[in-house]
């Protein structure tokens, strides 16, 4: 039994134990929605709601951090399976042929994985995985943060497996504490795509009273608004 091999599976554990904080975090956030919308249904008939949008949200939040237990979890069985001695010779075996199974176990994890994903789920993931090299809104502070931050960063990778963004921030703001790019790693629930700029049709419509993010001006950085007026249609298609 290494140390390193400890180090790895009390790290994965500290990742399964805020993956479970943020699951209590949204089903309270949930059930309070649900509270509202007993108590008074016909809100969501009035201008400018957005109950059943943030009810829709959460429950794809949920649906993600379940998903990510469930890796997680497997991953921590295979770490402690590897390190349980099975005898003298069982665990010479092993280590002999640690490598070869380690790399069955992984292409086994990752086929079953595959094939569990329904269709709409693959298709979140190939829409997660075109984003590289785009911008999109980022929310770079954990989710029980007092404050949330959100920048304009530019993906660099996706990974289908652990469904975490590796995004940066080209231009971050004169209060870091370096003056050099940073780099982040973030769940799918922490990305928000922009509308595609050749495709106007992309653009989801924002109505009076919506709540949206905007951009500081001359900056990255994103702040939370309300909408108080919506676009206005020009003659021209410029």
């Amino acid at each position: 039994m290494s140390s390193p091999d400890i180090v790895s599976i009390l790290e994965n554990s500290k990742e399964f134990d805020r993956v479970r904080k943020e699951q209590e975090d949204i089903l309270s956030e949930i059930n309070k929605l649900h509270k509202k919308l007993q108590a008074t249904p016909e809100v969501v008939e009035k201008p400018g709601d957005n109950s059943l949008a943030r009810l829709k949200f959460l429950y794809t939040q949920a649906k993600d951090l379940s998903e990510s237990e469930a890796s997680i979890s497997n991953l921590l069985i295979n770490q402690i399976d590897a390190l349980l001695p099975t005898g003298p010779q069982g665990q010479t075996r092993r280590r002999i042929g640690k490598e070869g199974n380690e790399q069955k176990r992984k292409r086994v994890k990752t086929e079953s994985d595959i094939s569990r994903l329904t269709p709409n789920m693959r298709s979140q993931l190939e829409a997660c995985a075109s984003l590289k090299g785009e911008q999109v809104a980022a929310r770079v502070t954990p989710r029980n943060a007092d404050k949330d931050e959100w920048f304009v960063v530019k993906v660099i990778h996706f990974d289908k497996e652990s469904k975490e963004f590796e995004v940066l921030d080209e231009e971050p703001g004169d209060d870091e504490e370096s003056s050099g790019q940073r780099q982040y790693k973030l769940p799918m629930a922490n990305i928000i795509p922009f509308p595609k700029s050749n495709d106007p049709s992309s653009a989801p419509d924002f109505p009076p009273g919506k709540h949206v993010l905007a951009v500081y001006p001359g900056t990255t950085a994103l702040y939370k608004a309300t909408v108080v007026q919506g676009p206005r249609r020009r003659k021209t298609e410029e």
